[in-house]
């Protein structure tokens, strides 16, 4: 495995990962829908966690089949885990080899509490620090590797929320860089005005209505570990007042504003979040169920 895995391998691969989760959906049956019991049980669960750690973890899970089997996936762990370590990114190595279904979001878990992990996992991350890789981790049906990405205490840590309006203002027609319209031209004008007049929240959601914006000025409180690092890495310039310069993308540009950073309390998730979390363990435990039928049935076949 390279840094420079093929595009197009990758985009195939997540198209038969995205026919896989399809799959083990209409597997699930009735256990597709997740009941009001079914999410009051488990929110009734994290209050009793408040204040005990959870962990943002990436991961990549390699099965093992039979006991003849754990060598050959031990040292592939290990060439992956090498790889990784030389900079490749966790994500493409996760959507390539992973056969969790996490591997739909890149290997990403989201944050995960420590009695719904291997204890032998929960060692490894307790002990990590956050950006480190783990040596392979033997679980049951194969061999973990994960990354640690934060840590905080159930309903307890405090983070960081952005409050912030944007202007979008749109092109007529997709942008080509090296050949842009005259229409393409005026919207960059126009946003560079408004971003060195700008100097209120006000004014950046009066522009985006003045513009005819389809998006909405106001995107609503974002956590900040939640932004993409690219456009974190504007809003982290940016003092509450202050227009950023002009944000160019092919279908328009934008200026953005932070109003306030607050810190406050991470509470419990939502009804929403808890029923998705039931449901995508529910997912997980079939996939690692039908992945180990799979290959015995081929095993059989070889030797038939």
């Amino acid at each position: 495995m390279g840094v420079g895995l093929e595009m197009r391998t990758l985009i195939d691969q997540i198209r038969v990962q995205i026919g896989w989760g399809r799959v083990l959906h209409q597997m699930l049956g009735p256990q597709a829908a997740v009941s009001r019991a079914d999410i009051a049980d488990r929110e009734a669960a994290l209050k009793a966690e408040v204040g005990q750690p959870e962990y943002r973890m990436g991961e990549i899970f390699i099965s093992i089949e039979t006991p003849q089997a754990a060598e050959g996936a031990q040292k592939f762990a290990d060439v992956v885990i090498g790889q990784l370590r030389e900079g490749a990114p966790f994500g493409v190595a996760a959507a390539q080899f992973s056969q969790s279904q996490t591997a739909l979001q890149g290997g990403d878990a989201g944050w995960v509490q420590a009695d719904s992990l291997d204890p032998a996992v929960v060692r490894v991350l307790d002990e990590m620090p956050v950006g480190a890789i783990s040596n392979p981790i033997r679980v049951p049906g194969g061999v973990d590797i994960v990354t640690l990405r934060g840590k905080r205490q159930v309903g307890q840590d405090v983070e960081s929320v952005l409050h912030v309006r944007q202007a979008f203002i749109p092109f007529s027609t997709t942008l080509n860089p090296q050949a842009p319209t005259e229409q393409q031209k005026q919207v960059l004008d126009q946003a560079r005005k408004l971003s060195a007049t700008a100097s209120t929240c006000d004014a950046i959601e009066a522009a985006n209505r003045q513009y005819g914006s389809s998006r909405p000025a106001d995107p609503g409180p974002l956590q900040e570990e939640n932004i993409p690092p690219t456009l974190r890495a504007v809003f982290d310039k940016l003092e509450p007042g202050h227009a950023s310069q002009p944000l160019v993308a092919q279908d328009g540009i934008a200026v953005v504003m932070v109003c306030s950073r607050d810190q406050q309390t991470a509470g419990l998730p939502s009804q929403a979040e808890v029923a998705e979390s039931i449901l995508n363990e529910r997912v997980e435990r079939i996939s690692r169920q039908l992945m180990r039928d799979l290959e015995r049935r081929a095993v059989i076949e070889q030797r038939a």
